[in-house]
C-alpha cells in the first residue's frame, strides 16, 4: 500500500508539478517571464469583461428588459 501512495507522489511531484517548479526556478532570473501565464490570464479576463459589458450595453440600448418593479411576479 505504501508503494501505491509513493507512486501517486512521484506522478505529482515529478511530472504534473514540473511546469510549476520550472516557473518557480525561472522567477529568480526573470519575474516578467515567470509571471507570463498570469499576464495571459489577466488579458483573457479583461477581454471577456469588455465583451460582456458591450453585450450588456447592446441589450440596454434596445430596451428589451422590463424595468418596472412589477416585472416579476414575486415582487408584487
Amino acid at each position: 500500500m505504501k508503494d501505491f501512495f509513493e507512486g501517486i507522489q512521484t506522478i505529482f511531484e515529478d511530472y504534473l508539478f514540473a511546469p510549476f517548479n520550472s516557473l518557480a526556478d525561472m522567477e529568480l532570473d526573470s519575474w516578467w517571464l515567470a509571471n507570463a501565464v498570469n499576464w495571459i490570464f489577466m488579458l483573457i479576463a479583461a477581454a471577456a469583461f469588455i465583451y460582456w459589458m458591450l453585450q450588456l450595453k447592446k441589450f440596454n440600448d434596445r430596451n428589451e428588459e422590463k424595468r418596472e418593479t412589477s416585472a416579476h411576479s414575486f415582487l408584487d
